[in-house]
């Protein structure tokens, strides 16, 4: 997950800037909007009307975690878990579970190093408890926060200390990968995924997440090496006005390259995302019982959580990343 400065901000207000366009929110903006819009299509007949009603919500909100980063300092390590830190065989390494991996390596250590399993499985957990409740800022609050934080766990360089190529001088590759992929083909991604699937162990399918991502994360390294190695620089940026500026972007043609030496592996991801988080949503409800949601189809959300998006959005159009896990940004 990367930090961006926002287009209004006077940084970008000059004609020119001579860096990529690599600090950039994890999957971008555009991405996990899609990720968590095109999940609402997966659900049943009895989730999907409720969704649907709030469908603009539940995908504008999809971003609200990165925003949280300037003004919660937990948030950092939700998006992201470094597992090579804990040695050749991490997986056999750490624990499953939360408290284990407390009481082995401190909750100072997995905080620095990041947490996203583990927190996926906790707000598949709230969000029972909000279906339950049946409390509809609850289930629209968290269920767009569960999208972003699957999406996280589907980024391969979320898995990794080397999370922006800043180990094998291959820096801005974290944004190149999840962002201007998508933003250059995006809209051309098959977002039908099939149906929504009950998760027997949210805790088990996090951990496969991460599992899947991290054994990507080589390719993405080793293919962008090699392709680097075949172009000039002068082929492997363009330049794109953005609003008011110009900036240095990956070339159409480098992008192209990369995209097609990874076999289609960002839209799988991104696909991947799309089913999981449509899943996890359909879990949560159906461990609380499948409560009837056409009831709460008509229900708002409060002005008071429409106060605290307010605040979480001037902070970070204003503010700076707080907490543990300032090390993923660029």
């Amino acid at each position: 997950m990367k930090k961006i400065i926002p287009i209004s901000c006077s940084i970008f207000l000059v004609s020119l800037i001579l860096t990529p366009i690599s600090g950039v929110f994890s999957w971008g903006f555009y991405a996990h909007k899609r990720i968590n819009k095109m999940a609402v299509f997966t659900l049943p007949p009895q989730m999907i009307g409720f969704y649907k009603k709030h469908i603009e919500y539940i995908s504008e909100h999809a971003v609200d975690p990165d925003k949280r980063r300037y003004a919660v300092a937990e948030e950092a390590p939700r998006h992201y878990l470094d597992i090579d830190h804990y040695g050749k065989h991490p997986f056999d390494s750490v624990p499953k579970y939360w408290k284990a991996a407390v009481a082995k390596y401190s909750e100072d250590t997995l905080m620095a190093y990041g947490i996203v399993p583990w927190h996926i499985d906790k707000i598949v957990y709230r969000l029972t408890e909000a279906f339950r409740e049946q409390n509809v800022d609850k289930i629209l609050h968290l269920s767009a926060d569960l999208g972003h934080y699957v999406g996280d766990a589907h980024v391969p360089l979320h898995t990794t200390e080397n999370y922006n190529g800043q180990f094998t001088n291959q820096k801005g590759i974290h944004g190149f990968w999840e962002s201007r992929i998508p933003e250059l083909y995006a809209d051309k991604y098959d977002y039908f995924v099939g149906k929504a699937q009950y998760i027997e162990q949210p805790i088990d399918k996090a951990w496969e997440i991460i599992k899947a991502s991290n054994a990507a994360k080589d390719s993405v390294l080793l293919f962008e090496a090699k392709l680097n190695a075949e172009f000039s620089q002068d082929q492997k940026y363009s330049f794109e006005n953005r609003g008011n500026a110009t900036i240095r972007v990956y070339s159409q043609a480098y992008t192209a390259a990369y995209d097609k030496m990874l076999n289609g592996m960002v839209q799988r991801r991104l696909q991947q995302a799309v089913q999981t988080t449509g899943s996890f949503w359909y879990t949560a409800w159906v461990n609380a019982g499948q409560p009837d949601l056409v009831k709460l189809e008509s229900k708002q959300v409060s002005d008071s959580l429409k106060k605290v998006f307010e605040a979480e959005e001037l902070l970070w159009k204003n503010g700076k990343i707080k907490g543990a896990g300032k090390g993923h940004e660029d």
